[in-house]
C-alpha cells in the first residue's frame, strides 16, 4: 500500500469514528464537537481525492457555519433540558434496526448498479466558471441554497423561542 492509501484509510477511520460518536454522545456539545471532527475528516478525505474545491466549500460552509450554528442552537436550548434526562428512549432498538435495513438496502443498490454508474472523479467542463454561474442561476441551485438558508434561520428562531424564559402571566412552564 502506497502512503497515500494508509492515510485515506486512516482517516476514513477518523471520519467513522467521530460520525459514531456524533450519535453516541452523552452530552449534546460533545456531540456538535465531534461533528465538526467528522466534518474536518471528510474535509481531509477531498482533499486526498484531489479535489480542493470541495474540501474549502466543506470547511466554509459546513465546519465553519453550519456546525457552529449547531453548537450555538445546543446552547441556547440547553436550559430547557434536565441534566437527569435519558438520551436514548425506548425505541432505540427499532431505529437501529430500520439504519442497518437503510445501510443494507443502498449497499445493495450500489452493487446492482456496477462500477459502470459510479460517477467519474474529473473536473466538468468550464470549471469553477460554470459552477459559479450555476450557484446563481435561476435554473440552477439558487433555490436549494436559499431554502436552506431560510431552515437555518427558522431553528435559529425555534432555538431562541424554546430557550427564552415565559413571561408573567404566560402560564410558568409551556414547554
Amino acid at each position: 500500500m502506497t502512503p497515500e492509501q494508509l492515510l485515506f484509510l486512516a482517516t476514513g477511520a477518523f471520519t467513522l469514528i467521530a460520525s459514531i460518536m456524533v450519535v453516541t454522545s452523552p452530552r449534546l456539545v460533545h456531540g456538535g464537537l465531534w461533528l465538526i471532527a467528522a466534518l474536518a475528516g471528510t474535509a481531509v478525505l477531498f482533499v486526498l481525492l484531489e479535489n480542493g474545491f470541495l474540501a474549502v466549500v466543506q470547511v466554509a460552509i459546513y465546519i465553519d457555519a453550519i456546525a457552529i450554528l449547531i453548537i450555538i442552537v445546543v446552547m441556547l436550548t440547553r436550559a430547557v433540558m434536565k441534566e437527569t434526562d435519558p438520551q436514548i428512549n425506548r425505541t432505540w432498538l427499532l431505529a437501529s434496526l430500520a439504519a442497518l435495513l437503510l445501510f443494507g438496502g443502498l449497499l445493495a443498490i450500489i452493487a446492482l448498479l456496477g462500477p459502470a454508474s459510479r460517477p467519474a472523479l474529473v473536473q466538468p467542463e468550464g470549471g469553477l466558471d460554470v459552477l459559479g454561474k450555476a450557484l446563481v442561476d435561476v435554473d440552477g441551485f439558487i433555490l436549494p441554497f436559499e431554502i436552506a438558508s431560510v431552515l437555518l434561520v427558522a431553528a435559529l428562531i425555534g432555538a431562541i423561542v424554546v430557550a427564552r424564559t415565559p413571561m408573567r402571566g404566560e402560564g410558568g412552564d409551556w414547554r
